[in-house]
């Protein structure tokens, strides 16, 4: 049987070039201030996860896929060298927790989706008690302390103890989110303080002014979750809040 006419030929290859060539250009691009070069699906990722943040805050379903988006992006961005980026940087912590981050955002977006439409879903903040923030403070030295020497074998960025610490940090900020300990904004306080010196050094700059809004907006967020826990009273929850797809 003769082939299609070459003319179709054509037209069929170049229908397929066109999609690829623009998912090509939204990898690729770049945003050029003076001599540094931002991707812009950093900037990209960042602004999904803001949108999530605000999404959690009230309790929106759509929260959990932007969320997702955001994570995406930026675990392409924080393997700079495995996907050859202009940061020929890894930060497996940073591009570590985006995974932990869309695992339990492809369960909370279930869980929200089965729950819209029933009254008394959202978190209730309540402390975590003084042996549970022990062990908190433990799991964030020790988890560093045993993560610092593999994330170094893997050849992550130095100093390595800064990337195991965001990624163990996020890690237990996660589960005290979900726990409803008002806490956790503190564990994000302490990732944010070290995650912003170890962005910008790595040439990450739209994460680390990112960082920056996040600092202050969690302090905020623990302040308002405090105020919160004296004014109602305790009810246990089932699910997280989406407000951890912050990055």
């Amino acid at each position: 049987m003769p082939g299609p006419p070459e003319p179709f030929s054509r037209w069929a290859s170049a229908d397929r070039e066109v999609p690829m060539t623009v998912i090509r250009w939204l990898f690729d691009a770049q945003l050029v201030i003076g001599d540094q070069t931002i991707l812009w699906r950093e900037i990209v990722g960042n602004v999904f996860g803001l949108l999530s943040a605000l999404g959690g805050m009230r309790r929106k379903v759509w929260a959990w896929p932007v969320g997702i988006v955001g994570n995406a992006l930026l675990f392409t961005v924080f393997l700079g060298a495995v996907f050859d980026t202009p940061n020929p940087v890894n930060l497996l912590g940073q591009a570590g927790r985006q995974v932990m981050f869309i695992a339990v955002s492809i369960w909370g977006w279930w869980r929200w989706h089965q729950s819209r439409g029933d009254a008394g879903t959202a978190v209730e903040p309540r402390w975590a008690g003084a042996r549970t923030r022990a062990l908190l403070v433990v799991g964030l030295v020790g988890g560093t302390a045993l993560l610092t020497p593999v994330f170094s074998a893997l050849g992550s960025y130095e100093p390595v103890w800064a990337d195991a610490w965001i990624f163990t940090g996020s890690l237990l900020a996660t589960w005290g989110m979900a726990k409803g300990w008002v806490e956790f904004w503190l564990i994000w306080v302490a990732v944010d303080l070290v995650g912003t010196p170890l962005l910008f050094s790595a040439g990450y700059y739209a994460s680390g002014l990112m960082y920056v809004f996040y600092g202050a907006f969690t302090l905020a967020g623990f302040f308002v979750w405090a105020r919160a826990r004296r004014q109602k009273p305790l009810v246990e929850t089932q699910w997280p809040d989406p407000t951890l797809q912050r990055r």
